[in-house]
């Protein structure tokens, strides 16, 4: 009898555990930019590689587009990082880039740059 009752109680604390992490997902909007800490090379590389292998759409950070100012590395990568988050969160991407990404909470929008959020 105690063994059925530590089974169920495993199974009532994973329950609370699986709802606790998905209402805590679903609920906080995140956006994933560049890491303040992380070098303009690095930064350079993982960018390089979320616009082009990666399929982030980094059109808006072209010359003449909404997000190219400010024109920095940091500023690029984040767009380009948060577009290839926002897509690929769902099916198991991450906001990692080699450790030159971050999770944010706060909307990096700016101006008429809308950097895109999927919930």
């Amino acid at each position: 009898m105690a063994h059925q009752g530590a089974v169920v109680l495993a199974i009532v604390t994973l329950l609370c555990i699986f709802i606790n992490m998905s209402t805590t997902y679903a609920d906080e909007q995140q956006w994933c930019v560049a890491d303040p800490k992380a070098s303009v090379d690095d930064l350079q590389k993982a960018l390089n590689w979320a616009c082009g292998v990666g399929g982030a759409d980094c059109s808006p950070i072209q010359p003449n587009q909404p997000c190219f100012d400010p024109n920095t590395v940091a500023d690029h990568a984040s767009y380009a990082f948060n577009s290839y988050w926002q897509v690929n969160k769902k099916k198991g991407g991450i906001c990692s880039f080699e450790g030159t990404a971050q999770l944010v909470s706060t909307d990096p929008s700016h101006g008429g740059c809308k950097f895109p959020f999927d919930p």
